[in-house]
């Protein structure tokens, strides 16, 4: 079965690197989050950490999860694979389960970040399928 692929603007390329990057951070937070590091123990306060210490694995899971999935994802999506928007999807799901626990109990310290990172996840899903459409991914 021979797939045909109509080039990537540039635009898919510089969306794609953003994607990836902003994944990247995802990563390297969960990573600081897991290994305790002293750079993220220096990030929040005593009281943050306790929150963060105290989180129920299941949200610590959809957190690694929506990272890991969306880096993933975002490589897929650089090599032009149409299997990225099944790993964006579950990231985007992922996304929800842990935003959802942190907002319902009071958790967010930046309702900024909360909701950006939601937007950037549903954004993600949107474009790949855009892309997926427009003949860019095989």
């Amino acid at each position: 079965m021979t797939t045909s692929t109509n080039k990537a603007p540039i635009w898919f390329w510089i969306v794609s690197i953003i994607a990836l990057v902003w994944n990247g951070m995802g990563v390297n937070q969960y990573l600081q989050q897991a290994y305790n590091t002293e750079s993220y123990r220096d990030m929040y306060s005593a009281e943050q950490l306790e929150i963060a210490a105290n989180m129920p694995a299941w949200v610590t899971a959809a957190f690694a999860i929506a990272v890991f999935a969306g880096a993933l994802a975002a490589i897929g999506l650089l090599l032009r694979k149409s299997w990225s928007v099944k790993l964006w999807l579950l990231s985007l799901l992922a996304v929800i389960v842990q935003m959802s626990y942190i907002l319902i109990n009071g958790y967010a310290s930046s309702i900024v970040m909360t909701i950006m990172i939601i937007v950037f996840a549903f954004f993600f899903v949107w474009f790949a399928r855009k892309s997926e459409a427009n003949g860019w991914l095989s």
